[in-house]
């Protein structure tokens, strides 16, 4: 076990170092690309062809519309997509996807969550996997990034109309950032022994002289892009523990640090467009600390699990793969859930009691720590507001955040921020339950380990839907009219009703002028300032879900 921990905590180093070295000269590249008053060639003949005017820039609202539109005219195509399946070319002979299954697709795909309640290669051919969903793991993602830095130019501008354009920010995600850091990742991924190809089905002879049908496909394209815009989903059923998307120990760390490379960099980039690298370092401790206390938490719960089987097994083997060990388990588990990416290598339903409840409570502090990209960034800099505020409260100080002051408006605004996922998942968990007909359905259905533990594989699904995370328990049978409507309809409030929030907050500071400085205002780059963020992020958040977390697997670990 001793070798087992050293390597472990050498993979777990290894990232940490990387993003390091990754933070200044990413982060530095985005802000450049985000401000940058040149429009490429390509991205110009985009903008005529679909009519948009770069240099024409949008108020809040307008950026809304643009975002919300865009959107919708998304889950349509995806919807379409699937609904005729067995009409296009390369669908492997599959069939249309059933209306509930494919509005629950589409909005996961949608919404940056791709939750999947289906076997991916069983459920959809090639043109869905690459045409649909690998599309909209490119442009979900830009959008969460287009958000973000619509943010922060309303912190950084000064009694301005104006947050941006939606179009060119999008564009320019996709373009300059996302498409050229997925085709390096995609082509390191084939070199790795991730597959490439348009091969179907195909029959293979086993040692034991039986056969086995083992299905191809254009797999390392859509893991780059699932990985770097921490969509998650899979092309496979076992999503990223099948050795055809993650076939040894090093693609393992290679899929993490592409988890976690955009999103722990984004905070540089706030901190270059608000012209103050410290508060971009700031934002990025707390980030830090609490990846670390989850990565460490999570591995010592899964080292120390008791129980026959572990026992006999050595550890606490279940559900992972013993080429990733349970370090290499953990720390992908927790760079996924601590993202929006939902991307696994071992079965969260298959973990100790306790060990099972960290993926939850890393969803539930909101994917913060770094969060998806974009959405973990605009995600804290909300919770930032909120310690500007308390910290204003507890010491009598202006609250007052990069010199622009936080009024009822603002806080009005955070605050509604922070309440719509709660309300999804508590909501969502307690009508499984409390209505009749749907808990019939559930327990008879749905729930394959009846009592607590059931109660929270339930609740980890809508925990991973309205946060957008898109990971599942996996001992949840989701596929049904239930859950694909109720799910959906939680991923996509969960993802488009914080983003209009979150550009009226834009709005909201780019209107006014910046303050001055004084003796009564906060420091929001220093130590204490940390610690204070740290705090609100935990108290706020995650304490919310504590009575629930009480009846499930607090219940089950401490029996």
């Amino acid at each position: 076990m001793a070798p087992d921990i050293l390597f472990g905590a050498l993979q777990a180093v290894a990232v940490i170092v990387v993003l390091i070295l990754l933070y200044r000269p990413l982060g530095d590249y985005m802000a450049r690309v985000f401000s940058s008053p040149r429009d490429l060639r390509t991205e110009r003949l985009v903008y005529r062809f679909a009519g948009v005017d770069p240099a024409s820039e949008q108020t809040w609202r307008a950026y809304v519309r643009s975002v919300l539109v865009f959107s919708a005219v998304g889950l349509l195509l995806v919807y379409a997509l699937q609904r005729l399946q067995a009409f296009l070319p390369e669908s492997l002979g599959l069939p249309a996807v059933p209306e509930d299954l494919a509005f629950n697709t589409a909005a996961s795909f949608v919404a940056n969550t791709n939750w999947q309640s289906y076997s991916p290669e069983k459920t959809v051919g090639y043109v869905v996997q690459f045409a649909g969903l690998t599309v909209q793991n490119f442009v979900s993602a830009a959008v969460g990034l287009a958000v973000s830095v619509a943010l922060i130019r309303g912190l950084a501008r000064r009694g301005s109309t104006t947050i941006g354009n939606f179009w060119v920010d999008l564009m320019r995600g996709l373009s300059r950032v996302l498409l050229p850091m997925a085709v390096i990742a995609a082509v390191a991924l084939i070199a790795g022994g991730v597959i490439q190809n348009f091969a179907g089905f195909t029959e293979v002879r086993t040692v034991t002289g039986g056969t086995q049908i083992l299905p191809g496909g254009p797999v390392a394209s859509q893991e780059a892009i699932k990985l770097l815009g921490t969509n998650g989903g899979g092309f496979f059923n076992a999503n990223s523990a099948h050795p055809f998307e993650n076939p040894t120990a090093w693609t393992n760390l290679l899929e993490v640090l592409l988890i976690l490379a955009i999103p722990f960099s984004l905070p540089r980039t706030f901190g270059r467009l608000v012209g103050d690298d410290r508060q971009g370092f700031a934002i990025v401790a707390v980030m830090g600390t609490i990846l670390t206390v989850s990565l460490v938490a999570l591995s010592a719960l899964e080292l120390a699990g008791r129980g026959t089987a572990p026992e006999l097994a050595g550890a606490a083997m279940e559900g992972k793969e013993q080429r990733f060990g349970i370090l290499g388990s953990a720390l992908f588990g927790s760079a996924s859930t601590l993202t929006s990416t939902g991307a696994v290598n071992s079965m969260h339903d298959s973990y100790t009691a306790l060990g099972g409840m960290m993926p939850l409570l890393n969803m539930m502090l909101g994917e913060v720590a770094p969060g998806g990209v974009g959405s973990g960034l605009y995600g804290m800099l909300v919770l930032a507001i909120i310690a500007v505020f308390v910290g204003g409260l507890l010491v009598g100080r202006t609250p007052e955040y990069l010199g622009k002051r936080i009024g009822p408006r603002e806080m009005t605004l955070a605050s509604l921020y922070i309440l719509v996922v709660p309300v999804l998942v508590l909501g969502g968990t307690a009508l499984s339950f409390a209505v009749p007909g749907i808990r019939d359905d559930v327990e008879g259905s749905s729930i394959l380990n009846p009592g607590v533990h059931g109660l929270s594989e339930v609740l980890y699904a809508f925990t991973s839907a309205a946060n957008n995370n898109g990971s599942a328990f996996a001992g949840l049978t989701a596929d049904t009219p239930w859950f694909n409507t109720a799910l959906g309809i939680a991923m996509l409030v969960g993802r488009f009703l914080p983003i209009v929030f979150v550009l009226a907050l834009a709005g909201a500071f780019a209107a006014q002028d910046t303050l001055p400085a004084t003796s009564g205002t906060l420091p929001t780059h220093r130590p204490q300032f940390v610690g204070l963020l740290l705090t609100v992020t935990v108290v706020v958040t995650a304490l919310t879900y504590l009575p629930v977390l009480s009846l499930g697997p607090l219940a089950e670990g401490l029996v």
